[in-house]
């Protein structure tokens, strides 16, 4: 139940990044901004949501997962009520700015949660759903947000988010329970030494203790009180040291953790292409198939439904790998590495989707050509996603929280700019020009995976922090 509400308020949240792109005509009219301008709305948002978790998700390690939720989830109903009653532009950009702040707890904080429940052999299937949510979210949002638009108004769209987002906090204060290992033992902790106060109270005091260790118990046995202590509550510092922990770690982990670094720059260039079809979608399916806004929005189901076929792909592909593989692999294959097999050969769809989208992008092409194209791009940003994921999860553990804020940071500011250039870039490369270099790019990157299934071993044991969990845990 936990791993479905922490999915599914992923799949709530990506809805919210890709609501706004459908209210771009009305909104321009009305505030009387340009289109590069409008953009901008998309930009402050993933800017939002990249710099919040620098400090969120290392602070949710040290204080607990649901009062950042909790408090997050208010703040998101509040600004994304701003949103809808703004009466100027600079309103909405500030708005969407917080909106990102708080969204991107229910995003990059999730991983953690279910790295806190799963051990490696069992996550693959929740982290399979996540990442469904996160990408298909994105594709829910023009869809509905397109509908919304053609036929009420570009605030309903913040309305209905404000509908969704507080009936997700409510779901999440009656439902959701405290996941952070740390917590939970503390909260042990302080159960079973005010037990053992009320036994002392009514003459009860403690355990027998003999008088030298490893002896047998005695007449001159005493009693000793019994109280515990959790390490981390020992460790824990005032509010100052958690914010400078909170910022330090996760950048930390991003400079000095290879790993963390290359999945970060991979993830970051396959998210931006995400992004880039928001404004991309739009700009070609009406000049060159004249399509209206609802028209337009129901292109963005392709994500969704690509997302959906990944997940079970991803789900179905690793049982049946485990079935049919021979014994001797069969090991290898719940290693951090042996989960990767499955994006090194799927990461290659965005690079192929990303020419199929650019280079059929023609008036006289049947419009469900480069529709495709996007679905086939889709599968490949969702495979780099999942294994990025489950990579940094399975290696990181406890660190998990801070390792993807790294590469959240990257890759939503990354997204943010995009959007910002895509219609000068379209025009000037022309859409053939852009798919190829994107697909170009992507190509290059498809490297990423293959170098880690090859020598990840070695890369991690120069890392001081993974070789420390290593020893820890017994195995990464």
């Amino acid at each position: 139940m936990m791993a479905w509400i922490g999915c599914i308020s992923t799949g709530i949240i990506a809805y919210s990044a890709g609501a706004y792109a459908s209210g771009a005509a009305q909104m321009e009219r009305e505030f009387h901004v340009s289109e590069p301008a409008f953009e901008v709305g998309i930009t402050v948002f993933t800017c939002g949501f990249a710099v919040a978790p620098m400090f969120l998700a290392p602070f949710s390690e040290i204080n607990g997962r649901k009062p950042v939720f909790v408090i997050s989830g208010a703040l998101l109903v509040l600004f994304q009520l701003t949103c809808a009653l703004t009466p100027n532009f600079g309103g909405m950009l500030a708005a969407r700015f917080l909106v990102g702040c708080a969204a991107s707890t229910f995003s990059t904080m999730i991983g953690g949660v279910l790295a806190d429940f799963y051990h490696a052999k069992d996550r693959n299937w929740a982290m399979s759903i996540y990442a469904g949510g996160a990408v298909g979210g994105v594709g829910v949002g023009p869809l509905c947000s397109g509908f919304i638009a053609q036929h009420l108004n570009w605030r309903w769209i913040f309305r209905v988010q404000v509908i969704s987002n507080g009936v997700l906090l409510l779901v999440i204060i009656v439902f959701f329970k405290e996941s952070r290992g740390s917590i939970l033992l503390s909260r042990k902790a302080i159960a079973l030494n005010k037990w053992f106060v009320q036994l002392e109270k009514a003459g009860y005091y403690g355990v027998l203790m003999s008088p030298e260790a490893g002896e047998e118990r005695d007449a001159n046995a005493t009693a000793q009180r019994v109280r515990f202590k959790v390490a981390s509550d020992e460790e824990r510092a005032g509010l100052l040291k958690m914010i400078q922990t909170s910022i330090v770690r996760p950048f930390t982990l991003l400079f000095t953790e290879p790993v963390v670094f290359f999945f970060s720059l991979w993830a970051t260039f396959a998210w931006a292409c995400l992004y880039l079809l928001f404004s991309a979608i739009p700009l070609i399916f009406e000049t060159r198939y004249g399509f209206d806004i609802a028209q337009v929005g129901a292109i963005f189901s392709v994500i969704t439904i690509a997302a959906i076929i990944s997940t079970f792909i991803a789900i179905y592909g690793e049982i049946a790998a485990r079935k049919m593989a021979p014994e001797k692999w069969r090991p290898w294959l719940s290693t951090p590495e042996g989960r990767l097999c499955f994006s090194c050969v799927l990461s290659a769809l965005l690079p192929i989707g990303s020419f199929w989208y650019g280079w059929t992008s023609f008036s006289h092409i049947h419009w469900i050509v480069p529709t495709l194209g996007i679905g086939c791009a889709t599968m490949g940003v969702f495979s780099i996603y999942l294994a990025v994921f489950n990579y940094l999860a399975d290696i990181y553990h406890i660190y998990a929280s801070s390792a993807l804020a790294a590469q959240s940071f990257c890759r939503n500011m990354a997204a943010g700019a995009f959007p910002i250039f895509v219609g000068t870039m379209f025009r000037t490369l022309t859409y053939q020009g852009a798919g190829s270099l994107l697909g170009g790019v992507s190509l290059v990157l498809t490297v990423v995976p293959w170098i880690l299934v090859f020598y990840g071993p070695r890369i991690r044991a120069k890392s001081k922090i993974a070789r420390q969990l290593l020893d820890k845990n017994g195995a990464a």
